[in-house]
């Protein structure tokens, strides 16, 4: 979340990755990706500053709670991640799907 405020003065906290996109005209204005928009006093680059400084908080307590560190915390780190673990699930389902069977064959060749 980054804090902004509106015109008349009212602090708001606004989820920054919803904010679809940030225009200048002249007053700052943010379209949501809901399509909602907000008018807001800080500049253009105040509000993309503020972006950047979420991401990288966000990045940062994932780099902690990673055993990995940043490396493992990173976007693509994480889907390379989950597409690994994913794989070894089914190559696990895979091998279960063929014990399982085997025990079937065995089981008939003993009746």
């Amino acid at each position: 979340m980054i804090e902004l405020t509106r015109l008349n003065g009212n602090r708001l906290a606004v989820n920054s990755d919803l904010i679809l996109y940030a225009e200048c005209t002249p007053d700052t204005l943010l379209t949501m990706v809901t399509g909602d928009k907000l008018i807001v006093r800080e500049s253009l680059a105040e509000v993309a500053d503020r972006m950047v400084a979420c991401r990288a908080r966000a990045l940062a307590q994932a780099a902690r709670e990673s055993s990995g560190g940043i490396a493992r915390a990173s976007g693509a780190a994480l889907s390379a991640l989950a597409s690994e673990n994913a794989m070894k699930v089914a190559e696990a389902a895979k091998h279960e799907a063929m014990d399982e069977e085997r025990e079937s064959m065995m089981r008939r060749r003993g009746a």
